[in-house]
């Protein structure tokens, strides 16, 4: 399943967008002003950011600027009001991927937006994925160690998933609980650290010297392979 953050303050589009898309079959959350966004854009792992321009905090063009300059490779689509070129030209020379100007179809934007998936999804990476002597083939819901099929569960799915995402980030206990559990969960922080436990044993990483799956101390997990 694909997450998308929508960016908008506009309370009527924000949730227009978010019924839809997650109609379409996406994961949504919502922020509603640009510091929000970018702290999100950066943490949340997200598979495509639509990114309004003018937004309180910070308008679109410096979160998208932010978070470029974080190194972030996410998908931006950005929605603005105003179809003036110049203003396109700035939101992609910041590093946006796509426009689309306000009021806009909802078929086309589900087509640019599935357009821009493609794109992003087209390396290895987030269909299958090798690291060490594991090889993860999360279109078909596979693991092989060694060459070796292993059986994960729904969960452990879900978490190597958002670890590869995430790659070289660390990412908190309880961003592993809402990409894995849901953000209503009522699961306690615990269960994550007994989930990465046999998640190690499965892809045979080393509990005493994880090689993969590290502890950040204090912090939570960070994938490094």
């Amino acid at each position: 399943m694909s997450r998308i953050l929508i960016v908008e303050d506009e309370p009527a589009i924000a949730l227009g967008l978010e019924d839809d898309l997650k109609m379409e079959g996406y994961e949504v959350e919502v922020a509603r002003d640009g510091i929000t966004a970018a702290r999100r854009g950066r943490e949340g792992a997200f598979d495509l950011i639509l990114l309004d321009v003018m937004l309180p905090g910070k308008d679109g063009f410096e979160v998208c600027r932010e978070l470029r300059r974080a190194g972030l490779k996410t998908p931006i689509l950005m929605l603005t009001a105003k179809a003036r070129e110049e203003e396109k030209v700035t939101g992609l020379e910041l590093g946006a991927d796509d426009y689309v100007t306000k009021p806009f179809g909802t078929r086309e934007l589900r087509a640019r937006i599935k357009a821009l998936l493609r794109r992003s999804t087209g390396d290895a990476e987030t269909e299958c994925c090798r690291f060490g002597e594991v090889e993860v083939d999360f279109a078909r819901g596979e693991l092989r160690l060694r060459g070796r099929p292993v059986e994960l569960t729904p969960i452990e799915f879900k978490l190597l998933d958002f670890f590869i995402r995430a790659r070289g980030r660390v990412l908190s206990r309880d961003q592993l609980l809402a990409a894995a559990w849901g953000p209503d969960t009522f699961a306690s922080a615990r269960i994550v650290d007994n989930h990465i436990a046999n998640l190690r044993r499965k892809i045979g990483d080393d509990p005493a010297e994880p090689r993969y799956l590290r502890n950040v101390r204090g912090l939570g997990y960070r994938f490094d392979g």
